[in-house]
C-alpha cells in the first residue's frame, strides 16, 4: 500500500496488523450497475490544481545529493502552516480537501433531489443526520441507552460471551489505528483462504486496546508513561460524561484490563509477518487452544456457529485475551464495555464527548490543536457508510472516461517495463522468472471505480438518528461479508472507494485498486508533461503492482495461494537485499531518540525501490526511445524525479511523526522521497557526487527487481 495515500488524510486507517489482511480481502458486493461517466474534463476550479514542478517550493540553497526531499520540498516546507484542524499536511492532504469538498457538495444535492427511498437519499439522510448537533445534543445518551443496557444485563460468562460475539464486527477504528473498533476484544476480517483462495475464510484478530498500539501500554519511555497518565485522565472523563458513578476508580480498572489486553498483543512487525498469521483453528480448537472465552456463545451470537474453520492471525494473543475473560472480574468487563460503547458511538454522541475524544486522540496523541469542521467529519462518516453510493456520483462528476483510458495505459506501461525487468535479472533462475511472469500476467489492476457498484438496498437510514444509523451501518458491513463465506471468490471485488486519495494491491486476489481520487492533480494532470505523471501517480501504480513481489506478495503465486514459487537461492538473494534495504532505513531518525524501523517498514520499502524504478522505464519505453522535452528548465529525468519527490511533500506535528514511525509500516514520506538514491539514473540527472549524504556506491544501491 503506499503511505498516505492509503489513509484518510487525518488519521492512520489502518494497522500494521490490519493492513496485511485488507491486502488479502475485499469489500463485500451484490448485484450493480455500471456507472454513467459524463462525457467532460475533470474540473480543478475548485482546488485539485497542478501547473507542473512546483519551482517555488524548491529550495536550491540544498544539494539534491544532500537531501532530495529538501531540495525539491524545502521552500514549501518553510512556507506552508499545517493547518489547525490537522495533524498532518502535504499533497495528499490538499487533495483529500478538495475531493472531501466535492464529496460534500454531491451529497448535499442529493440531500434536495434523489428520489425517495433511493441510494443517493440515504447518502443524503445520512450526512444530514449527522450534521443535525441540536437534533443530536438534545437527546443526549437516550439513542445508546439500548446498548448500555444490553452490557448492564451481563450476569454471567456466558452473557458477557454472547455480548462479545453479537458486538463482532469487520469494521476499521479510524481512530485506533492499531484495532478494530474497540467495544469488542477481537476484530473479524472475512477474506480469501491462504492456502486454498478459491474462497472464503473468517480471519481472526486482536483488538480492544483504546490507544495506537501496545507499546502505548508496555513502553517504559518518560513520553510514553505522560499519554498513559493523559488517557486514564481522558477515561475517567468520558465516564463522568456519562454519568458513571466513581469515574477515577472504574478508569483505573478500565486502563489496567487493557494493558493486561496489550500484554497479550504481538508486535507490529510479527503481525506483519504472513507466515506467523496464517494459523487454520477449527472450531473445538478454540475451546482447547485459548481456553476462558465460551466460544459456543460467542460464535452462536457473532452469526459464525455453522462456520467449521478459521484463520487465527494472532494465537498468541486470541489465547491470552480469551484466559482473560476468566481470570478479570465480570464487573470490570462490564465498566470497559460500557466505557467502549460510549467511546465508538462518540462522534455521535453530544459535542461534550467529541470534544474530549478529540483531546486526547487528536491533541495529546498527534499534537491536532483544532478539532475539523463538522461537515468534514460528516462527509467521512457518510463515506464509510455509502461508499459506493458516493462514490458512483463522484466519477459521474469528476473522472472522465478519457482519465480512466490514459490510467489504464499508463498501467499497461508500467507493467510491461516490470515484465522486462524480470527478464534482465541476471541473478534469477529461469523457473522463478517464469513463475514471477505468469504471476504478472494475471494482476487484475481495476482503474478509478469498481465495474459492478455496491447494493445498499437491506440498509436503513433514517434522517434525524445519526446513532442508529452508524449502528445499522456497522451491521449492513458485517451481514455482508458474513454472505460471502461460501461464495466463490470474487476478483471484481474494491476495497477502497472511488473518492479515496489512495491505492491498494490485494496478494490474494492478484488484485489492485486505484480509485478515481488518487488519479487526480497534483499526481494525475491531463494539462502537463506525461513524464511527470509518470514520476507521481505512475510511482503509485509501479509501488502497488511491485507489492505482488514484496517480501509478502513474493509468498503468494499467480493464483493468490500462499506457496513460496522462489528457488532456494534466488529466495535468499532476495532476502539479502531486503535486510540491505532494512539497513538503509535503520539509519534514518526524525528525532535524535527515535529512527524508523526498517523492519517494520521494509514491505513498503521495496515496494517504493521497485515501484519508481519500474515507472521510470515505464516513461523510457513511453517514448520510444526519444528524450523527454525540457520544461521549466529540467530534463526529462529530472522532471520525473522531481515530481516524485514533490508528490511526497508533507509536514507533520512532532506527536504524530512519532506515532507514525511507532505504529506505521510506512516509512515517513521525506525518506520515501529519498528512494532516489537508489536509482543509478538519478545520479546522472543530478550530478550527485561521493560525499554527498545520500550518495551510495553503486554495489551499496538496492537493485531488487
Amino acid at each position: 500500500m503506499i503511505a498516505y495515500r492509503e489513509k484518510t488524510m487525518n488519521e492512520c486507517l489502518r494497522s500494521v496488523a490490519f493492513a496485511l489482511v485488507v491486502a488479502l480481502a475485499a469489500a463485500a458486493s451484490c448485484k450493480k450497475s455500471a456507472p454513467e461517466v459524463r462525457p467532460q474534463a475533470a474540473s480543478t476550479s475548485d482546488g485539485a490544481k497542478s501547473s507542473g514542478i512546483d519551482l517555488a517550493g524548491i529550495d536550491k540553497s540544498v544539494a539534491p545529493g544532500d537531501d532530495f526531499f529538501a531540495y525539491a520540498n524545502g521552500n514549501w516546507v518553510k512556507s506552508t502552516e499545517i493547518p489547525a484542524d490537522r495533524s498532518t499536511w502535504g499533497s495528499g492532504e490538499m487533495l483529500a480537501e478538495v475531493t472531501g469538498k466535492r464529496t460534500a457538495d454531491l451529497i448535499a444535492e442529493a440531500a434536495k433531489a434523489a428520489p425517495k427511498g433511493s441510494d443517493a437519499a440515504k447518502v443524503g439522510d445520512y450526512y444530514a443526520s449527522y450534521m443535525d448537533e441540536d437534533g443530536i445534543e438534545s437527546k443526549g445518551l437516550a439513542p445508546l441507552q439500548p446498548l448500555l443496557q444490553q452490557i448492564a444485563a451481563i450476569s454471567d460468562p456466558a452473557s458477557l460471551a454472547r455480548y462479545l460475539g453479537g458486538t463482532l464486527r469487520t469494521d476499521v477504528d479510524v481512530l485506533n489505528s492499531t484495532n478494530f473498533y474497540t467495544d469488542n476484544i477481537f476484530g473479524l476480517w472475512v477474506a480469501q483462504d491462504l492456502d486454498d483462495p478459491s474462497h472464503y475464510s473468517p480471519f481472526l484478530l486482536q483488538g480492544g486496546l483504546g490507544m495506537p498500539d501496545r507499546d502505548y501500554y508496555l513502553d517504559g519511555s518518560a513520553r510514553m508513561n505522560d499519554i498513559r497518565n493523559k488517557y486514564r485522565q481522558h477515561l475517567a472523563r468520558i465516564l463522568a460524561l456519562a454519568r458513571i458513578d466513581n469515574p477515577d476508580d472504574e478508569a483505573s480498572r478500565i486502563f489496567d484490563l487493557e494493558h493486561q489486553i496489550a500484554q497479550a498483543h504481538v508486535s507490529r512487525a510479527d503481525s506483519e509477518d504472513v507466515l506467523k498469521g496464517n494459523n487454520h483453528w477449527s472450531r473445538q480448537d478454540f475451546d482447547t487452544k485459548a481456553p476462558g472465552l465460551d466460544w459456543q456463545s460467542f460464535f452462536s451470537a457473532a452469526n459464525l456457529g455453522s462456520q467449521t474453520r478459521f484463520v487465527v492471525w494472532h494465537p498468541s494473543a486470541v489465547t491470552g485475551i480469551s484466559a482473560l475473560v476468566r481470570k478479570v472480574p465480570l464487573e470490570t468487563w462490564k465498566d470497559y464495555l460500557t466505557l467502549r460503547a460510549v467511546e465508538r458511538y462518540g462522534n455521535v454522541l453530544p459535542r461534550a464527548f467529541v470534544e474530549e475524544g478529540f483531546a486526547f486522540y487528536g491533541t495529546t496523541l498527534t499534537g491536532t490543536p483544532k478539532l475539523r469542521e463538522r461537515w468534514k467529519r460528516a462527509v467521512t462518516a457518510t463515506d464509510a457508510a455509502l461508499g459506493e453510493v458516493v462514490g458512483k456520483m463522484y466519477v459521474e462528476r469528476y473522472f472522465p472516461p478519457a482519465e480512466k483510458a490514459r490510467a489504464e495505459e499508463m498501467v499497461r506501461n508500467i507493467l510491461a517495463a516490470f515484465s522486462r525487468r524480470i527478464d534482465a535479472l541476471e541473478w534469477m533462475a529461469p523457473e522463478t522468472k517464469a513463475k514471477a511472469k505468469a504471476k504478472l500476467a494475471v494482476l487484475k489492476v481495476g482503474v478509478g471505480y469498481p465495474n459492478k457498484w455496491r447494493d445498499y438496498s437491506g440498509l436503513e437510514v433514517l434522517r434525524g438518528d445519526a446513532l442508529g444509523n452508524a449502528q445499522r451501518g456497522s451491521l449492513f458491513d458485517y451481514r455482508q461479508d458474513l454472505a460471502k463465506l461460501g461464495r466463490p471468490v470474487d476478483r471484481d471485488e474494491w476495497v477502497m472507494n472511488a473518492q479515496l486519495v489512495n491505492a491498494v494491491n490485494l496478494p490474494a486476489m492478484n488484485a489492485m485498486n486505484f480509485p478515481a481520487a488518487i488519479l487526480q492533480p497534483p499526481y494525475f494532470d491531463p494539462q502537463r508533461p506525461a513524464v511527470m505523471d509518470y514520476g507521481a501517480a505512475g510511482a503509485t501504480i509501479g509501488h502497488e503492482i511491485s507489492h505482488s513481489f514484496d517480501d509478502q506478495g513474493a509468498l503468494f503465486d499467480d493464483k493468490g495461494r500462499l506457496d513460496n514459487w522462489w528457488t532456494q537461492a534466488d529466495f535468499a538473494h532476495f532476502k539479502a537485499s531486503s535486510e540491505q534495504l532494512v539497513k538503509q532505513y535503520d539509519g534514518y531518525r526524525p528525532f535524535p531518540d527515535l529512527a524508523v524501523n526498517g523492519k517494520l517498514t521494509i514491505s513498503e520499502n521495496i515496494a517504493d525501490v521497485a515501484g519508481l524504478s519500474a515507472a521510470y522505464d515505464a516513461y523510457r519505453l513511453s517514448l520510444g526511445g526519444k528524450e523527454a522535452k525540457p520544461v521549466q528548465g529540467f530534463t526529462g529525468d529530472q522532471q520525473f524525479f522531481l515530481s516524485f519527490a514533490q508528490s511526497w511533500r508533507q509536514k507533520l506535528r512532532e506527536p504524530a511523526m512519532r506515532q507514525r514511525v511507532v505504529v506505521d509500516g510506512h516509512a515517513p514520506d521525506e525518506y520515501r522521497a529519498d528512494t532516489v538514491r537508489n536509482l543509478d539514473p538519478w545520479y546522472d540527472a543530478f550530478s550527485v557526487k561521493p560525499g554527498e549524504r545520500l550518495y551510495l556506491a553503486p554495489r551499496d544501491r538496492v537493485r531488487i527487481w
